[in-house]
């Protein structure tokens, strides 16, 4: 028995109770992410609930073809692809720049003040933000009449398409900013103080602290979190945009989850809808597959 096997045993051994522990948790992991995986094969069958998953005519890359020949597949894949590189260009950023501001503030019970109403929309759920939205933004909302009130126009914000991605983005931003930044105010505690009295020492002011030190400090994490995050590029979650979209604004805000929605779910084409989602979820594994070698090449951290 080699030496790698012998650790292996040892290791099992002495720390058999942490892997009993872990035994629940794999379980469900297998039982409800692996296990279901069987059902892409759908999307490469006629699936007909009656016959199952093995008694399905198989059609090979028929419904990729109908999805990529579909009229509004270009709408759809545009759609998905604006809103999720906009979500992710302005919504990544400012958990950092907050966690920053809030490592920077000397004044405790603020500071906790600050922390706990940055954090409290994460606990709103996603029905009543849009809600929110919808008194907010209505004919005769608080927007509207600041609008009127400056001499400008009221707007139709939930029937003219214009305004779709940049309300969905701004209450996103409102609602993660603060849960976001967990993670970065976790990640500062870790960057040793000494750095920072060696820096005063040699005389840098607080933006140049900053700028050498906090930042190179957190940039591991950033860039973890910046991969991870790629992938809600073509996965745009369905609830808000369901909750926020109507016929009115279907030329942005229509995007390949409401769409598997209405097609798979309200008309019954399983088969078609899985093969919309398997598409997604390929692109979006290759774009994370791609970051992570971007970030391997120019860098130091990477996922793998």
């Amino acid at each position: 028995m080699n030496t790698s096997k012998k650790g292996l045993i040892h290791n099992l051994k002495k720390h058999y109770d942490f892997y009993i522990l872990l035994i629940p948790g794999i379980l469900i992991l297998f039982i409800f992410k692996y296990i279901p995986m069987y059902g892409i094969t759908i999307a490469f069958q006629k699936f007909n609930v009656l016959d199952g998953y093995f008694g399905s005519q198989f059609v090979g890359f028929k419904h990729f073809r109908d999805l990529f020949s579909n009229p509004y597949f270009f709408r759809l894949f545009k759609n998905t692809l604006l809103l999720g590189v906009y979500s992710l260009a302005w919504s990544f950023w400012p958990p950092i720049i907050l966690a920053l501001l809030m490592n920077e503030l000397r004044h405790l019970v603020f500071k906790k003040v600050v922390q706990t109403l940055s954090y409290l929309p994460h606990f709103i759920s996603t029905v009543i933000v849009v809600g929110m939205l919808f008194k907010l933004a209505s004919s005769n909302g608080v927007i509207n009449q600041f609008l009127v009130s400056i001499g400008l126009e009221r707007q139709q914000f939930f029937t003219d398409s214009r305004w779709f991605r940049s309300l969905y983005i701004g209450s996103g931003i409102w609602q993660g900013i603060g849960w976001g930044s967990i993670i970065y105010l976790a990640s500062l505690c870790g960057i040793d103080e000494a750095l920072y009295e060696a820096a005063k020492m040699e005389g840098a002011n607080r933006f140049q602290r900053v700028l050498y030190i906090t930042l190179p400090g957190i940039t591991p994490t950033i860039v973890i979190l910046f991969i991870l995050n790629v992938r809600s590029v073509v996965t745009v979650g369905f609830e808000k945009v369901y909750l926020m979209y109507n016929p009115a604004v279907y030329e942005t805000a229509d995007v390949f989850s409401t769409f598997i929605y209405r097609r798979g779910i309200i008309g019954g084409d399983y088969s078609y809808t899985t093969a919309v989602g398997l598409f997604n979820s390929v692109v979006a594994l290759i774009l994370i597959i791609v970051c992570n070698k971007l970030a391997k090449t120019f860098g130091d951290t990477s996922l793998w």
